[in-house]
This record gives structure tokens, C-alpha cells and sequence, in this order.
């Protein structure tokens, strides 16, 4: 025997589950709790522990994600006993209330809604009031006394299982209403009659008969079954695949399905429906954040339909249902001891909570409700670090607006998801995917978002709307991408065809630029300024935590004293990756680097070199001295030589213009850098002459460069500082290759120190493991290396046979969708394949030289995925751009954090 909770007052009651002969498939309320969200998915399995710990909830039983998962491998089809299974709960659910689905006297209406196990807001679909008809509309109006309230639930279920399950287009219905509401007079759907919502149920019935060819099926039971299985199909709608994708949720979860007694916002003023967050999900603040609407039904308020109104003003209309709410905030957050997402709705002035779900928050929040519970003794360090999400922090790194430089702005509306972003304006999601995917700054505008235009959210700078609220479609959305989103702007004006926006006098099209600041919910005209982040004492206080925890060393990328700065600032313990080569491409330098490769002799090509010598050891100083006391990985020139010589064919068709129009000067000269362009160029650059190939056929060019590094070193040095000096030799596949680079380099550095008269300096050399020989016969070539870098980019291109630039622009989008690949290989490291041959590279490596530093300095460095890889290969640092380095700080203390927990099971 179990409990059940009254679905009127919240008291448990005794019921008796129900066992099917077969697999379960479907489970009471009472039957559940939190610790069963893969089974009852993340909404089914809270809605069952507010049962049990006694929250009032609405009465109900799920269906779970078992049974989604089985019908999907199944082609669609459900398990043989699925639906009866569901029949006997729902006669179980109708004898627990005294109603009846579908009856004329008493009827039972259900909501069904799905439930994934991870959070997906918005992305899947609900059908509400289902079990209603003409009888039971009359009953529910006689019941209630309020035929309004039994209308406008008749016509939002035709509306939404139109749409829903009969996939009749949802604008058609939205113009039904707003013509109804125009020829009445009204701006709002709470200002129609309950025979104007009696004629709208008629027109909505039309509307599903002309566009689906038959009526709609009356049987509540057979209205049912349909509804689950849209909610299962939805799981594999557009808008949720894309969701899935954007957040690395698997494909093969499936959805449950919440079957739940009404309960109704939409019976008049003492009604109301609403969203509500422990703290704000915005800054982290512990506050109570929402919105509600009075005499509205759940979707209202997140469909940004009707502006909400903020929550403390609960207090004052339903004062008793606002204290209830209150407690059960409190209640909710000591249980699950974080910040909670919950839906409410009041009906008649009582209290029921619909869902309650770990609230997604935005960067800034994480940090600062994690610190501030662990200041509050509620949680320890380590859950805290747990609950944040690596790749989130970057929303902390991107630039905000400078206010105090502002002019005036255009409008203002709600400051939904905190940051700035400046784009031109786009009016569809499709644009908005089309555009910000080709790298073009966009910002979408909408009148109000829906799940549908999540493509769009993604590719856009930022959201604008016209309607919405704090919870809202686009605000929880943009949210969780860590997207500027301002909504309900309420002097907004969207003309879609025109393609243009008006606020007040100012009209603005599809060419123009806007700057929207979500942290304060101002719009502006124009591209603004904005300032570069601010590192906050919470984002300082976790990441030492992270330190703490962490074995895996983070170093940076950096190319310039400025790049090694702001590395150190954000964490850095050193640079992992100096490229020389970008050093090459200034304005001031690029002639210079080109007379050297233009150089017929070995004179004049040391001529140019000289000329270049100072320039790079300027920049290697400003590296040095910005990382005093921290190793710096400074790679010889890699890229093959035509690279800083003009393109090839651009040079061809400059020949043949002068041929006709240059001096015979011009034409000369123009010819001779044709034929050394041409002898330079090679069918396949990637694999040609470049790397270690480039210092053997060309060794006054590395002698240059150790020269410049060994100088600036000691000039550091003389001014007080400590720098830590590590040459790498790129692209090595044979161990005489890094012996012979090594020979130049040392040769070099030592007559540097010499002519110095300085012997004590230390440095390092090293090489990237690049090409899969060098990770096979590691062995070898650590007999010449003082470290190795895995250079994981060019790993992934050899290993796997795949050009990046070419990956990427053709198969490999067709290669993740069909799911060949589950992610891409120059994003997140190929573990079975690439992850291999580093494993491989290290332990060879270590055999030769226990003493060996190994680390990686791909882009794969800043991704928490191929970190947690990198951890368990043994890797002692990971190396990454700048910016990546909290996320890598942070990833690298999860790992073991997760090592810990396994070792404790």
C-alpha cells in the first residue's frame, strides 16, 4: 500500500498501484521520487517527490521514458500492454477524484504534458484540458457558475490538440482569435464574452476541418492515446533536435509523459497561473523571481503571449496563496538544497504546484548561488563545483556595454538574460540561422519567440521581443545559451512583411544595426561600444576551488604580450603554444619576411633575417614578461613559406594586367615573385614543406628565431625577471628530424649565452606529436625532446585522413546528422582513434624519459569533454586560447571530482 496526495488539499491518502503482468510502464504520483528522473523524466519524477514530501500537487500518473524509447526503436508503434496500462490508471485516477473523462456530469479534464529527463523548456509538446466537450463545457459552466471560465477552456484545447496532434498550423488559430478580438473591439483574450469563446470553439473546429480533411475525434480516450503519442513524437521534432545538439543531450533518452488532473488559473480574478525561481536566475541573488497572470493557464505566461506581471505583486491580489507559495519556495530549496524552477497555478485562491526542476541559470548566477550556498553551510565545494557547467563560463568572458557612454536609448523593456550584443536587426529564425551561421552579427526580432526559432536563438548575438516576460520562451532560452535577450518591449511594432520595427518616431529595417543590453533591458540604435568583461569575486573564488581540486596544469596559446596577459589574469600557468609564424604577418613585417623568401642567396636571405631578428625578440619579451616566473612554449616557424607570399592566382592575373599596362619594371619584378610563389607551391601544403622540414632546408631561419628567443630572455632577466624558456620543434615524424632541429637549436642558444656570458639560463626542447608516426616511435623521439606538445589539430587531420576546412564546409554536418560521427573531431577530441595515439605517444614517451613534461595544445585543450580524456591519459597540462582557460580550470576539477566518486562506488 502507498500514498497518494489529494489533488484539492495535498493530504495523503492510501492507494493500491497498479501492477501490469508485463514491463511497467507507467506509474502513479504516489509511486515515484526524485531519484527516478530516467525512468519518470525530470518533470514526472519531481512532480512525485513534492507528493511524498507533501506539497499539494495536482493528481496523476506518468508514462515513462521507457515506453517513448520502445516505441521509437519499435517505428512508432507502443508496447502491446502500453495502453491498457494506461486505461487502468487513468480508471484508478477517475474513482480517486469522483470524475469522469469526458463525462457530462463531473468531468475529469487532463493535462498532458511531456517530461525529458534532462530539462528541454519549451522544446516538446503539451496538451491541456483534454476530456472537455460541448456537455462537459456546459457542466463545467454550471459547476463554476462561470460559463466564461468553461469556454476558454474548450477553445484553448481545440487549439492546442489542433496543432499538437492534427498538425493544423498554430497562426491559423492565433488569426482566428485576433480577428474575433478586432471585431469585438478588445485588446486582450480576457475581454471576450463566454459566447464569443463559444463561437471561437466553433471557428477553431472549422479551421482543424479544412486544413486536416475530418473532424476531430470526440472519444476523450481515443483523444488520449493521440496526445501521448504526439508527445512521444515530439521528442523527435526539429526544435527539440536542435536543442539536444546545442546542449549534448543524447538522442536516445526519449520523453515521459505526465498525465495530471486540471487545475485552472483561467477561473476568474481570484485564479492565477505563474513561474516562479527560489533566486534570481539572472544575477543569483536570493530573491524571490517570477511572474504570474491572473485568470491565464500556464502557457500563457512561458509562450510570452500576455506580459506577465512581476510576483511580489501576488502579495497584494491572492495574499493567501502568496504566502502558501512562499513556504513551498523555501521548502523546496532546503529539500533539493539549490535554486528552483517551479510552475504554480492558483485555482479559487488554492495553491497547487504543477513542476518543479533545478532552475537554469546564467553564468554569473551559477558562480554566485553556488558560493552562496556553500557560505549558507548548505552544500560543500565540491557539489558546488559539480552543479557548474564548464562551458557556461564563457558567457562570462564576452565584452558588456559601456552605459556611461550610451546615448539615449530607443526603448526599454525587460531585462530578461543579462549581457549586450549588437547585430543587424533579422525578423525569422530561418534568417537569423542563415546569417549569424555565416558569421554574420544578428539580432533576432520577434514578436514573441516560440520553440520553433531555437536554430535561430542559437546563430543570433541576441533576442528582442515585443511580448514575453521573465520566463518566457525567449528569456529561459536565451538564458541557458547565455544570450543578451530583452522582452516585452510593449511600444514595439514589428511589420513583418515590410520587414521593419518601429519604436515611437523611429523606424528601423532589416539593414540596420541595434544594440540590445539584457542587463538593464535598454534598446539602442546603432552598433555601441561595449567594455571588456569584469572577472567577479565569485568567478575568483570558485575557480580557486576548481584549482584546488585540479591535476591537470592549464596553460594558454598566446602570440603576443598582450594574448599572455590576459591568459595569466584569467589563470594561466604558462604558455603552452607561442606561434612565431603570426608574428610574421604585420604590416611592418610582411615585406621583410617576403625579401627573405625571395632571397636568391644565402647572404641576402640572412640580410632580411637580421632585419627581422629584433622585431621577434620584442614580442618574445613582452611574452616573457607577462608570464615572469611561468614556462613559455615558444613553436619554430610551422606554415610553408608561400604562405606569406600573395595568392597564386591573384599573382597570375597581376602578370597579365602589367603585361598590358605595367612598366617594364613593375612587370619584372611582378614575374619573379610569380616563379618563386609557383617553385614555393605545393599540391598539399599541409603535409609539404613546413615544420621541422622548413628549419632542415632552411636552418639560418631557426637560428634566427632561437637567437630572438634566447635574447629576449635574458634582456627579461637583466630587468628582474624569471623566464622560463621552451623552444618546440614542429611537425617531427622521425627522430633524426627533431636530433638534427635540436642540434641547430642548442648550437645556437649555447653561443647566445656564451657571447652573453651568461651559462646559467635553462631552457627547454621540445616537439609537437603531430602525425601518428611520431606517436607510434614516441619511444625514439623522446630521446631528443625535453617535452612533448600533442598537437591534436593536425593529429585529428592525419589520424583521421580528413582536411578540417573541407570537413567542415561539406560532409562533416551530414556525418553528425546521420550520427557517423557523435561529435565533431576538431571539437571534441576522437577518443578511440586520436585519443589512442596520444595514449600511445605518452606512455612510449615516458619509457625512454620518465622525466618527460607531455601536454596538449590543440583547440581541444579548452574542451571540458577531450580534458576529462587528456586527465585519464596521464597529460600534465592542456594548453588553450585565453579565454578557455576558466572553462579548462574548471573541467580539469571535475574530472576528478568524478574519479573520486567512482573510486568511492
Amino acid at each position: 500500500m502507498t500514498t497518494q496526495a489529494d489533488s484539492r488539499t495535498g493530504a495523503l491518502t492510501p492507494t493500491t498501484p497498479i501492477e501490469p503482468a508485463g514491463e511497467r510502464y507507467v506509474y502513479d504520483l504516489s509511486e515515484g521520487n526524485a531519484g527516478m528522473s530516467a525512468l519518470l523524466g525530470g518533470k514526472g519524477a519531481g512532480v512525485a517527490e513534492m507528493t511524498r514530501i507533501g506539497v499539494p500537487v495536482p493528481d496523476g500518473f506518468t508514462v515513462t521514458t521507457s515506453a517513448c524509447v520502445a516505441t521509437m526503436r519499435n517505428g512508432g508503434t507502443w508496447p502491446e500492454e502500453l495502453w491498457d496500462e494506461i486505461q487502468a490508471h487513468l480508471d484508478a485516477l477517475e474513482r480517486r477524484t469522483g470524475r469522469t473523462l469526458g463525462a457530462a456530469e463531473r468531468p475529469l479534464l487532463v493535462s498532458v504534458r511531456s517530461g525529458a529527463v534532462r530539462s528541454m523548456p519549451g522544446m516538446m509538446d503539451t496538451i491541456l484540458n483534454l476530456g472537455i466537450s460541448d456537455e462537459a463545457a456546459d457542466s463545467l459552466a454550471a459547476e463554476s457558475g462561470d460559463p466564461r471560465f468553461a469556454w476558454d477552456c474548450y477553445r484553448r484545447f481545440v487549439q492546442m490538440y489542433g496543432e499538437v496532434v492534427e498538425g493544423v498550423p498554430g497562426q491559423v488559430f492565433e488569426d482566428e482569435l485576433t480577428a474575433l478580438k478586432e471585431r469585438r473591439g478588445v485588446a486582450q483574450d480576457t475581454d471576450l464574452t463566454a459566447d464569443d469563446l463559444r463561437e471561437l470553439v466553433a471557428t477553431f473546429r472549422s479551421v482543424a476541418r479544412r486544413s486536416t480533411g475530418h473532424d476531430l475525434p470526440t472519444d476523450p480516450r481515443e483523444q488520449l492515446r493521440r496526445s501521448v503519442d504526439a508527445v512521444f513524437g515530439s521528442w523527435n521534432s526539429p526544435r527539440a533536435q536542435v536543442y539536444r545538439r546545442l546542449n549534448d543531450i543524447p538522442d536516445d533518452l526519449g520523453t515521459a509523459v505526465n498525465v495530471m488532473q486540471m487545475v485552472f488559473g483561467n477561473k476568474g480574478d481570484s485564479s492565477a497561473t505563474g513561474v516562479c525561481f527560489t533566486r534570481n536566475p539572472a544575477t543569483g541573488a536570493k530573491e524571490r523571481y517570477g511572474e504570474f497572470l491572473l485568470d491565464a493557464q500556464g502557457e500563457d505566461v512561458v509562450a510570452g503571449i500576455r506580459t506577465p506581471r512581476p510576483l511580489p505583486e501576488l502579495e497584494s491580489v491572492l495574499p493567501d496563496a502568496y504566502a502558501r507559495l512562499m513556504a513551498a519556495m523555501d521548502l523546496l530549496e532546503h529539500h533539493y538544497k539549490d535554486m528552483q524552477d517551479i510552475e504554480f497555478t492558483v485555482e479559487d485562491g488554492t495553491l497547487y504546484l504543477l513542476q518543479v526542476r533545478t532552475g537554469k541559470r546564467t553564468a554569473a548566477a551559477a558562480l554566485k548561488v553556488a558560493r552562496d550556498l556553500v557560505a549558507e553551510g548548505a552544500i560543500d565545494k565540491e557539489t558546488a563545483l559539480r552543479r557548474i557547467d564548464p562551458a557556461q563560463l564563457d558567457q562570462l568572458l564576452h565584452p558588456t556595454l559601456d552605459t556611461a557612454r550610451a546615448p539615449a536609448p530607443l526603448t526599454h523593456g525587460l531585462n530578461a538574460s543579462p549581457g549586450a550584443a549588437v547585430g543587424t536587426i533579422v525578423f525569422d529564425a530561418d534568417t537569423a540561422a542563415e546569417r549569424g551561421g555565416a558569421g554574420e552579427h544578428v539580432v533576432l526580432v520577434r514578436w514573441e519567440t516560440t520553440p520553433d526559432d531555437i536554430h535561430g536563438v542559437a546563430a543570433a548575438q541576441g533576442v528582442l521581443t515585443a511580448h514575453g516576460g521573465m520566463t518566457s520562451h525567449a528569456a529561459v532560452v536565451a538564458r541557458g545559451m547565455g544570450k543578451p535577450c530583452v522582452a516585452g518591449v510593449g511600444d514595439l511594432r514589428i511589420d513583418a512583411d515590410a520587414r521593419t520595427l518601429t519604436i515611437g518616431d523611429t523606424v528601423l529595417t532589416d539593414a540596420d544595426t541595434i544594440t540590445v543590453d539584457g542587463t538593464t533591458g535598454l534598446v539602442y540604435a546603432g552598433a555601441l561600444p561595449l567594455m571588456p568583461p569584469q572577472i567577479t569575486d565569485d568567478f575568483q573564488a570558485v575557480l580557486g576551488w576548481a584549482d584546488d581540486v585540479r591535476r591537470l596544469g592549464v596553460r594558454a596559446n598566446a602570440d603576443t604580450g598582450e594574448d599572455a596577459a590576459k591568459a595569466r589574469e584569467l589563470g594561466a600557468e604558462g604558455v603552452g603554444l607561442c606561434r612565431t609564424e603570426h608574428m610574421f604577418m604585420a604590416t611592418d613585417r610582411l615585406p621583410v619576411v617576403r625579401r627573405m623568401i625571395m632571397a636568391d642567396s644565402t647572404a641576402s636571405r640572412q640580410a632580411a633575417l637580421d632585419e627581422l631578428l629584433p622585431m621577434q625578440q620584442a614580442d618574445f619579451e613582452d611574452i616573457f614578461t607577462a608570464m615572469t616566473g611561468l614556462p613559455v612554449a615558444v613553436r619554430l616557424i610551422d606554415p610553408p613559406l608561400h604562405e606569406f607570399l600573395p595568392d597564386l592566382v591573384e599573382q597570375s592575373l597581376l602578370v597579365q594586367r602589367l603585361e598590358t599596362d605595367g612598366t617594364p619594371g613593375e612587370l619584372e619584378s611582378a614575374r619573379a615573385l610569380l616563379a618563386r610563389i609557383t617553385r614555393l607551391s605545393e599540391t598539399n601544403p599541409m603535409l609539404g614543406t613546413r615544420g621541422v622540414r622548413l628549419s632542415l632546408l632552411y636552418p639560418e631561419i631557426a637560428v634566427m628565431q632561437t637567437r630572438a628567443i634566447i635574447r629576449a630572455a635574458l634582456a627579461v632577466r637583466e630587468r628582474g625577471l624569471d623566464p622560463r624558456v621552451e623552444i618546440m620543434v614542429p611537425l617531427v615524424g622521425f627522430a633524426e628530424e627533431l636530433r638534427s632541429a635540436r642540434e641547430i637549436v642548442v648550437a645556437t642558444a649555447d653561443d647566445e649565452l656564451d657571447r652573453a656570458g651568461e651559462p646559467e639560463l635553462d631552457y627547454r626542447v621540445g616537439t609537437m606529436i603531430e602525425l601518428p608516426r611520431a606517436a607510434l616511435t614516441a619511444d625514439r623521439i623522446a630521446e631528443h625532446a625535453d617535452f612533448f606538445s600533442f598537437g591534436t589539430n593536425d593529429l585529428t587531420q592525419t589520424a583521421i585522413g580528413i582536411s578540417r576546412d573541407d570537413a567542415e564546409e561539406s560532409f562533416l554536418a551530414a556525418y553528425l546528422e546521420a550520427g557517423i560521427v557523435s561529435a565533431d573531431p576538431f571539437a571534441s577530441l576522437d577518443v578511440e582513434g586520436v585519443g589512442e595515439l596520444v595514449r600511445i605517444g605518452v606512455e612510449r614517451g615516458l619509457r625512454t624519459r620518465p622525466d618527460l613534461e607531455t601536454g596538449v595544445c590543440g583547440e581541444h585543450g579548452g574542451d571540458p569533454a577531450s580534458i576529462a580524456a587528456f586527465d585519464g591519459l596521464g597529460l600534465d597540462y592542456v594548453s588553450c586560447s585565453p579565454y578557455r582557460v576558466p572553462i579548462a580550470r574548471l573541467a580539469a576539477a571535475l574530472v576528478r571530482l568524478d574519479d573520486a566518486v567512482r573510486d568511492e562506488k
